[in-house]
């Protein structure tokens, strides 16, 4: 009952979208801080030092909103340490571009970082005093960047991640704060919502969810990250806030197909239906902490698989993949020019883990969006699959 009561509020929803504006000119930051009236937030004497894990679009929109912020508190020290995956671009290297220009010219072009953001292409030497880390990467690279800093943070650090996916495992659901948590030894957080970078780079009004059993963390988190036009929302349930990040983007596969097919938004709305109940059983049996309905209806929950099914990159690549019969593989170099497809990796490690505990048949839509990705199933079979899945059965049966 509570799946369907979730589900009604799909019916609020405007479907469609108008197009995005072209990018605008180049700006100078005035994110407007939302100052904190809480006193049991207290500043170190030199504040605390935050350091951003990851550089591309949404890495680097969040370092512009932190480095506005830090400046206007009490509680933070005024330097933002921003770890760059080196790179060149137009021969020069990226981590020079961001120091000389403020600028990510690469991941966030036409978008101004406070001076106070550094580039730090050494990722010791860009965690090296950090009180609180932030990880904006995708997520098969977080071992990898976690081996490297293991023992090597200052004591008492902890971090939050906005990192949306599911980590490859032998088929045992394992998040990806989950992860970081016990590679580094410290508390771990989650944020996930409704966010395309270049909107919220741009200062449109938006959300977002923390996940934060630690009250005093998600009160210093929710000074850090939000601003007018980002307003963060606090909650506990932060296993279900991660998983929303990651299924999401596997529905959205779906909703690519049905726009690629040339199905309207009538067809879309009800992916997304179908898509939240299967996001909502899945998360109920799956999360170590009880599972909260009101968590699905946050920013995190309904507005993130919402906005992703309108103008995510799965939902991108999807379309693409239904016309042209082209691999996600192939299309993912094309389209995303070195961005990472979550949905993709995601669905497949989803599908091990259903596999593994003789749960496939529970989740037909998730199960289907697997097969037409993976295993050669016809695309135009997606539509039968809808016609076909269980979330249409009378409620009004005993």
């Amino acid at each position: 009952m509570e799946v369907h009561i979730a589900a009604a509020a799909l019916t609020f929803v405007k479907c469609g979208s108008p197009p995005p504006p072209p990018p605008p000119p180049p700006v100078e930051s005035s994110t407007k801080p939302i100052p904190s009236s809480d006193s049991t937030i207290k500043r170190l004497p030199e504040g605390l030092q935050v350091c951003v894990v990851g550089a591309g679009s949404w890495g680097t929109t969040i370092a512009k909103i932190v480095g506005s912020n830090v400046m206007n508190s009490k509680t933070f020290d005024n330097e933002v340490k921003l770890w760059v995956f080196e790179e060149i671009v137009d021969g020069r290297k990226l981590s020079d571009i961001i120091n000389e220009e403020h600028e990510n010219k690469k991941y966030l072009p036409g978008y101004k970082l406070m001076p106070n953001v550094v580039a730090i292409p050494d990722l010791m030497k860009a965690v090296d005093n950090a009180d609180i880390l932030v990880f904006i990467l995708p997520p098969e690279f977080i071992q990898k960047i976690c081996s490297e800093i293991v023992g090597h943070l200052k004591p008492g650090a902890f971090g939050i991640s906005l990192i949306k996916g599911i980590p490859e495992s032998p088929g045992t659901l394992r998040l990806t704060s989950q992860i970081i948590q016990e590679m580094l030894g410290i508390e771990i957080s989650v944020m996930m919502g409704a966010n395309i970078a270049n909107e919220v780079a741009d200062e449109k009004f938006c959300e977002a969810t923390i996940g934060c059993t630690n009250k005093t963390h998600g009160k210093i988190f929710k000074e850090l990250f939000e601003t007018l036009n980002f307003r963060i929302t606090v909650v506990e349930d932060n296993e279900a806030v991660e998983l929303c990040g990651a299924l999401k983007n596997i529905v959205a596969l779906g909703a690519g197909f049905t726009d690629g097919l040339g199905h309207g938004d009538n067809t879309k709305a009800a992916v997304i239906r179908l898509g939240l109940m299967e996001m909502i059983k899945f998360s109920k049996i799956f999360c170590k902490r009880p599972v909260h309905l009101r968590t699905f209806l946050e920013s995190s929950g309904i507005a993130d698989l919402i906005t992703t099914c309108y103008g995510g990159r799965s939902r991108k690549v999807a379309e693409a993949f239904a016309q042209t019969g082209k691999s996600i593989e192939e299309l993912e170099k094309e389209i995303l020019k070195g961005q990472k497809l979550q949905g993709l990796p995601t669905v497949k490690e989803l599908y091990k883990i259903l596999k593994k505990k003789n749960m496939d048949e529970e989740f037909p839509l998730f199960v289907c969006i697997y097969q037409i990705c993976c295993e050669g199933k016809s695309v135009n079979d997606f539509i039968c699959c809808l016609q076909t899945h269980p979330g249409h059965e009378d409620l009004t049966k005993d």
